[in-house]
């Protein structure tokens, strides 16, 4: 398995241009929290599941973050608080607006993609996963790599 670093490197060489970046910077976490909506509101099949407020997003987050912390234990802490912050905020925007979240996230979903591949053209390369799907769960922890480093904390 790739190291965190490694993986940091190879992703950044398709992310060297500055308005790539900072597309990148916007789009990655929010594609993050709206993968989390397209999947809030499928039903449960187990029924206490759904009593306890489990969904489909935190079930399947688990082996996200396992990932996460098979890479770096800061980076997996990041990344764990950070889907703390979407849960929270998908709980709030359900009982707070009037749009369904799942139709929310869709919509915001697609236009977060085509500002990335926008991105990506003005990089000149493609993107990362069209080489290896693993780095559809970089792109958010390489962003938190600039957040951790800006603090002084090492992944």
């Amino acid at each position: 398995m790739k190291t965190i670093e490694q993986w940091f490197t190879e992703y950044a060489v398709s992310h060297q241009n500055p308005t790539n970046k900072k597309i990148h910077f916007l789009a990655v976490p929010l594609i993050y929290l709206t993968v989390f909506g397209l999947l809030w509101q499928i039903p449960m099949p187990f029924s206490g599941f759904a009593t306890q407020q489990i969904n489909w997003p935190l079930i399947l987050c688990l082996p996200v973050l396992g990932f996460y912390f098979s890479l770096s234990f800061a980076i997996g802490i990041g990344m764990t608080i950070y889907s703390a912050f979407v849960v929270l905020f998908l709980r709030w925007f359900e009982s707070a607006v009037s749009v369904d979240v799942w139709l929310a996230s869709l919509l915001l979903f697609i236009l977060m993609w085509v500002l990335q591949f926008v991105g990506h053209h003005i990089e000149g390369k493609k993107p990362s996963f069209f080489k290896d799907l693993q780095f559809l769960l970089i792109g958010p922890a390489w962003i938190l790599g600039f957040i951790l480093r800006r603090f002084g904390i090492r992944y």
